[in-house]
């Protein structure tokens, strides 16, 4: 039985009015990432994917996974361009 619980958020404010917030939740031994980017305070992009369960034993010991977000990357079409 996996009763691992976890949640953290970090928020990035830039120059120009951008915002990043990366997202970790892990509940039951499942989890999700996701990244949103807020662009003069109005939500442009979210991208959200499963955790590895490799790296959730990672989180779980408190490691650094160097690149987590990496594949949550919000490129494309902006909504307020």
């Amino acid at each position: 039985m996996n009763n691992f619980n976890y949640k953290n958020v970090e928020v990035k404010t830039m120059k120009g009015g951008s915002k990043v917030v990366r997202k970790v939740s892990i509940k039951n031994g499942k989890g999700y990432k996701s990244v949103t980017k807020y662009r003069k305070g109005k939500k442009t992009k979210t991208v959200k994917k499963a955790i590895h369960k490799d790296h959730i034993g990672l989180i779980k010991t408190g490691k650094f996974i160097p690149g987590l977000f990496s594949d949550c990357d919000c490129k494309g079409k902006n909504k307020t361009h």
